[in-house]
């Protein structure tokens, strides 16, 4: 039986498509409303936001380095400024093969593998794409002709000025004003974060470290408008930098010329001081070297030499070398003497050529003394014990006045404490007393340790900063003047003070301070066939010169020698030999410049730093004598 036939319903076919369009329509009108409500949102609701937001992917703020404020000596001579040169960087998303790129520099501009890693560590530090990344510091008239000849295929390869700082007296300044140095990972761990992000060089060591922040200046902005790659299209507004401040310092670039002439090329250092001020018009360490390298960049066998080199130019040996010093401290010890009560002017031994504490085997012997001859002053006074340099003197006077004494008077002019208000990287020094010695040896103080104290050795530590402060107290009469390199900016020392506070000298009576002047005076001065005993500079500095000089020669061992032995200097190694050292002022009635001379292992002090001193105070006080060079 066949199946029956179904016919064809229109109307329930029409019924669903109509109900099918309707829903579909309803669908379109939910959409179609939902993206108008969305429309509206974005264009009317949240459009401010919106703006903005597409303002920060157009428009970027850049930061602007500072130009940073120079350092003048004190007569305006520039000792460190800003100097407009010529960068070449790279912008790497436009290079299409980057060691390729290298390969074409080194035959170009003879680009080194020092300079492309430095590069790479300069590019990983950078902030956002498209950013140009230095190459090399400083290029030369030269190779900025190349470059340009050859631009067209030199993709990424850009040619930018800047400022960078510049040192215009090389490596005469290098330890007195120091020098910049690349930012650091460290550094940016303490600078403000702000305003130096925009910095690629910081102070680092002396006056260009202590006076950073005001050295430094404010950062500026720029607006600038880039595209979706982060290229720079146009500057749309600029707030510009404010640069740094300038300061001026006591340095005196005329004397500074004139100690690095008079040291030539000697291991040593210098420092002179203005008495009345406490000015540090000179310092100088030698041997030195140019901080303009460290900007514009160096080799890297320049690089070796300056960090494996034995005579340390790094080195500040002026204010970070520690050394005994010698018979110049013989002026304190007599001081102290006076000031505790324990001698007089009078008061005299007899100097053999040796000392010894009763009941005790050792011997301590005097400068004079050879295995042929004990040496010996004879009959000594104080004034005569400074003028002869008189070892076995001050031998038995410390030995009788005690540590105690001793060291009270020379703290209070300053060893063992960092006095400098505006010094950065300046030693203490070492002013030992029983209870140093227990702690840093474990042993107790011994009668013969103040013995040794006594002409400035055993464990006594100086810097030359140090023994300068000594001539300028002594020239002022007692009276203290902290060394200082500001003479005069928006800052005030008071803010920026970073030593100890020192008191005049207490104890010792103006008579006093001008017999110990007079004894000092000698040691220069006296002289001549009238004289049984000469001053022991009398000889080397004395004969012909046209003012009245105080000074006090020193000769510090290195190495002890044996009990008996003569000190022999052809047998020992030239860094074992002694240390020579001369402190001095001038006029002594009326002092205008007060210095220390070290020669390090230069031998005796008067034969070796003596005539250097004479030299500089010369330069310094009779200039038309000191030659057109200078």
């Amino acid at each position: 039986m066949s199946e029956p036939m179904h016919l064809k319903d229109s109307d329930s076919e029409r019924r669903s498509f109509s109900g099918r369009t309707i829903a579909v329509l309803f669908l379109v009108f939910v959409c179609l409303t939902i993206l108008v409500v969305r429309l509206v949102q974005l264009q009317v609701v949240e459009h401010e936001d919106y703006v903005t937001r597409s303002d920060d992917n157009r428009i970027q703020v850049q930061a602007l380095a500072p130009p940073r404020g120079r350092i003048l000596d004190r007569h305006g001579v520039v000792l460190a400024e800003n100097r407009a040169v010529f960068t070449l960087a790279l912008v790497t998303e436009r290079i299409p093969d980057l060691p390729a790129l290298f390969k074409e520099l080194e035959t170009l501009v003879s680009l080194t593998q020092a300079e492309i890693e430095d590069f790479k560590k300069r590019r990983a530090r950078r902030k956002r794409p498209f950013e140009a990344v230095a190459l090399r510091l400083a290029l030369s008239e030269a190779h900025i002709s190349i470059l340009s000849v050859n631009r067209h295929r030199l993709d990424g390869v850009e040619v930018q000025a800047q400022l960078l700082r510049y040192y215009p007296h090389g490596d005469l300044f290098a330890h007195a004003v120091g020098s910049v140095r690349r930012v650091t990972e460290e550094d940016l761990r303490v600078l403000d974060s702000v305003n130096y992000s925009a910095t690629q060089f910081v102070g680092k060591r002396g006056i260009e470290q202590f006076y950073e922040t005001s050295l430094h200046g404010v950062v500026g902005y720029q607006n600038v408008e880039i595209d979706a790659r982060g290229r720079v299209h146009k500057v749309l507004e600029i707030s510009p930098p404010l640069t740094g401040e300038s300061v001026t310092v006591h340095l005196d670039t005329r004397l500074q010329i004139a100690v690095a002439k008079a040291l030539g090329d000697q291991r040593g250092a210098v420092v002179a001081i203005e008495p009345k001020t406490g000015g540090i018009l000179a310092m100088v360490s030698t041997p030195s070297y140019d901080p303009n390298l460290f900007i514009t960049g160096m080799t890297a066998g320049q690089y070796k030499e300056l960090m494996t080199s034995r005579d340390l130019p790094l080195f500040n040996r002026a204010v970070d070398g520690q050394y005994a010093p010698g018979s110049t401290f013989k002026p304190v010890v007599g001081l102290a003497g006076l000031a505790a009560g324990t001698l007089s002017w009078e008061d005299t031994i007899n100097d053999y050529g040796s000392f010894r504490i009763e009941g005790q085997p050792r011997i301590w012997r005097d400068w004079s003394w050879k295995k042929n001859n004990s040496g010996g002053q004879g009959v000594v006074s104080l004034r005569q014990a400074i003028y002869r340099s008189s070892n076995v003197f001050f031998y038995d006077l410390a030995h009788r006045m005690g540590i105690d004494a001793l060291g009270n008077m020379a703290r209070q002019f300053g060893y063992g404490q960092a006095t400098a208000i505006d010094v950065l990287q300046r030693k203490k020094g070492l002013m030992p007393d029983p209870l140093w010695k227990h702690g840093a040896k474990g042993e107790r103080w011994y009668p013969g340790d103040t013995v040794n104290v006594g002409i400035g050795q055993g464990d006594v530590l100086a810097t030359p900063l140090q023994v300068a402060s000594t001539a300028m107290v002594i020239a002022n009469r007692g009276h203290w003047m902290r060394p200082r390199n500001l003479l005069s900016s928006g800052v005030d020392l008071v803010e920026v003070d970073a030593g100890v506070p020192m008191q005049d000298i207490q104890g010792v009576n103006a008579e006093d301070w001008e017999r110990i002047v007079d004894s000092m005076e000698d040691v220069v001065h006296r002289g001549n066939k009238g004289f049984r005993q000469n001053g022991t500079a009398w000889a080397y500095i004395g004969r012909d010169i046209g003012y009245r000089m105080a000074g006090k020669s020193g000769t510090a061992q290195v190495v002890g020698i044996q009990q008996g032995e003569e000190y022999d200097e052809s047998i020992l190694d030239e860094y074992q030999r002694k240390h020579a050292w001369f402190l001095a002022f001038a006029p002594a009635d009326n002092p205008q410049l007060a210095l220390v001379v070290l020669i390090e292992n230069g031998g005796g002090g008067s034969s070796v730093a003596a005539p250097v001193a004479r030299e500089i105070m010369d330069a310094y006080l009779l200039p038309e004598l000191a030659g057109a060079n200078l």
